[in-house]
Formats: structure tokens, C-alpha cells, sequence
């Protein structure tokens, strides 16, 4: 049995992004490099065949998801999951945090000039922020910051991936 088709059906069944190391636990044979290399070949192998899927590194793992350009064609059915659409509050708040974690409560509302307290609950819900710390201030407030699953849901490898705050108002302005 090729190391290849092994990581391809661990990936294949999983609901969520696996480290090479996780994957690895599939068989004796496979350590987190010999992983990489397959996945790899995988991606090469997809990409020859022009397969509407593709291996794609999310957080600190790897999944198989739908190539982006058939996503308009899966929208026509309801018995494929997406994902839970954000109100435009919740995307803001999303915003403030990536960027400025860790980040209060009270900054975030001085910054959008609205409270967010049931919004941040939502966040949380969901599993898109979590409490990272607390502040040297008075009352030593929360801090919150981004979790892995915020990385999954837009499809991030890190923060970095994230467009920087100076290409922001260019992307804006260019709508």
C-alpha cells in the first residue's frame, strides 16, 4: 500500500485539519516527513489531473477541501455543509481582534464606537475567539485573541496570512 494513498484517506476522512503528526499515527511506516513528501506528491498528482480538490494547509494542518472555483456550483445544495455566515458585527469584531490581539472588550468598542459584549459571547460560542489573558489595568480585564478554528473558517495557514493593514485601504479603495 503506497504512503500516499494512506495519507490521502486519513485526509478524506477527517472533518478537520490534521498535522503531519497526527497523520502520521495512521501507520508504523510514516513519520511527519515522509507525510509532507506525500502530501506533497498528492497536490502535484490533484493538480496534473485537474481534480476539483486539492490538499490545502489550514492552521497547522492540512485538509481536503473543494477547489474555490466550484464553490458557486455547491451553493445550489442544501445538504452541503458551508460555513456559518457572520453578521457584519461579528466581522468586524473578527477584524479588531486579528489584528490587535490580545485585545479588551473595551478597546474593541472604543475602536467601533458600539458595545460587543453579546457579540464576543457569539464569538466564543462558536469557537472563532477565545480569552488569551488578562490586562495589567484596573480590573485586569479579559483579553481576547483568535483560535485555531478562526484560522480554519477563513482559511488560514497563520495570522500572517492575513492581508496587511497598509494593503487593506488599497484593496478597499480598488471596490
Amino acid at each position: 500500500m503506497r504512503i500516499s494513498r494512506i495519507v490521502e484517506a486519513v485526509l478524506f476522512a477527517s472533518e478537520t485539519p490534521l498535522t503531519a503528526e497526527e497523520i502520521a499515527r495512521a501507520a508504523e511506516a510514516l513519520d511527519a516527513k515522509g507525510v509532507q513528501a506525500a502530501i506533497e506528491e498528492l497536490r502535484q498528482e490533484y493538480e496534473r489531473e485537474e481534480r476539483a480538490f486539492q490538499i490545502y494547509q489550514l492552521a497547522d494542518g492540512y485538509q481536503i477541501l473543494t477547489r474555490p472555483e466550484y464553490a458557486p456550483h455547491l451553493e445550489r445544495f442544501d445538504s452541503i455543509l458551508g460555513l456559518a455566515r457572520l453578521s457584519q458585527a461579528a466581522l468586524e469584531t473578527l477584524a479588531v481582534i486579528a489584528y490587535r490581539q490580545p485585545v479588551s472588550r473595551i478597546e474593541i468598542e472604543e475602536i467601533r464606537g458600539v458595545n460587543c459584549a453579546a457579540v464576543l459571547r457569539t464569538l466564543q460560542e462558536r469557537g472563532l475567539v477565545e480569552v488569551v489573558g488578562r490586562a495589567e489595568g484596573l480590573g485586569r480585564p479579559l483579553l481576547y485573541g483568535t483560535t485555531r478554528q478562526f484560522l480554519e473558517h477563513f482559511g488560514l495557514r497563520s495570522l500572517e496570512d492575513l492581508p496587511r493593514p497598509e494593503d487593506l485601504a488599497i484593496t478597499l479603495q480598488n471596490r
